[in-house]
């Protein structure tokens, strides 16, 4: 009866920990699978992490918000075909791959002007595509 007990146990506690480890996050769904709707999330989420003063209180929360969107996006949408060819995601993937690696190379440096400056003018160019619809 012993031996029945611990494996009974030992079943619902995998199960358990399976449950907790493979539930999706809120984080993790929000993107919609809308091409347009994920880009123009991803570059509001981006923009506000840019533009916090260094001393904002959320500044860090804001960044690793716009640190998962970018890792989601680029998840989603690197390998299709019908989005890698379009001028809007091809730009969109030099901004995100350059505000990504200064987050990763320097976590707690602020974004340096020009590089702020190039990502508000790529931004603007994804946005402007995707109004042409390319």
């Amino acid at each position: 009866m012993k031996r029945y007990w611990s494996r009974l146990l030992t079943l619902v506690l995998v199960v358990f920990l399976g449950l907790i480890v493979c539930s999706p996050s809120s984080a993790a769904d929000s993107l919609s699978g809308d091409y347009r709707q994920d880009t123009l999330a991803v570059v509001n989420t981006s923009r506000t992490a840019i533009e916090l003063p260094e001393d904002s209180p959320n500044k860090a929360e804001a960044q690793t918000d716009a640190r998962q969107k970018i890792n989601e996006f680029v998840a989603r949408y690197r390998r299709d075909g019908s989005v890698s060819g379009l001028n809007s995601f091809t730009t969109m993937r030099t901004a995100l791959n350059s505000l990504a690696g200064h987050y990763s190379s320097y976590p707690n440096r602020p974004l340096p002007e020009k590089l702020k400056r190039r990502l508000d003018q790529e931004f603007k160019q994804v946005e402007a595509a995707l109004v042409r619809g390319s």
